[in-house]
């Protein structure tokens, strides 16, 4: 198995344990993420976000959480997964089942210093923010509103962490 695959293996194991600090030591100081509700840069905010996910998830939904993951494949510069996950959405207590598909970029040292995380943003609006995500889930501004809104909380959560 490629060292990079290796990487993977253990994010994603991380993951599945709600590991955010495991999950941070994967990624390279100037990581880039992106995926349909955030686009983060650097390794404060990237891992801050799995942070703020794995601790409201412990928090309150923890009989929810479930993670598989298939289809690691990395080389030397690339690496891709399939990974699912059922959880209860926070904000409105709704159950979801999300389908991801991700891409990886990493560094000589083997950290990730770019990951994309592909879903159908309005097959999770449905299951997520009910009626409204049914109704409005496939239009733009909806989707810019929930980005907004997730960008606010992360901001909260990591100006709460430097305090």
């Amino acid at each position: 198995m490629h060292p990079n695959q290796t990487r993977l293996d253990h994010f994603y194991a991380a993951f599945a344990r709600l590991d955010a600090d495991a999950m941070a030591a994967c990624y390279a100081p100037d990581v880039q993420f992106e995926d349909e509700v955030f686009t983060l840069s650097g390794h404060e905010q990237v891992s801050g976000m799995w942070r703020m996910l794995c601790e409201a998830t412990r928090a309150r939904n923890r009989e929810d959480w479930k993670l598989s993951y298939s289809g690691l494949e990395a080389n030397d510069r690339r690496g891709k997964a399939h990974w699912e996950a059922d959880y209860r959405f926070s904000a409105a207590r709704r159950k979801v089942h999300n389908v991801i598909d991700s891409v990886f970029e990493f560094n000589d040292a083997g950290l990730i210093t770019r990951q994309r995380d592909r879903f159908n943003f309005w097959s999770w609006s449905r299951q997520a923010l009910g009626l409204p995500g049914i109704l409005l889930g496939w239009n733009p501004s909806f989707r810019t509103m929930v980005k907004r809104q997730a960008e606010v909380n992360l901001e909260n959560y990591l100006q709460a962490r430097r305090s």
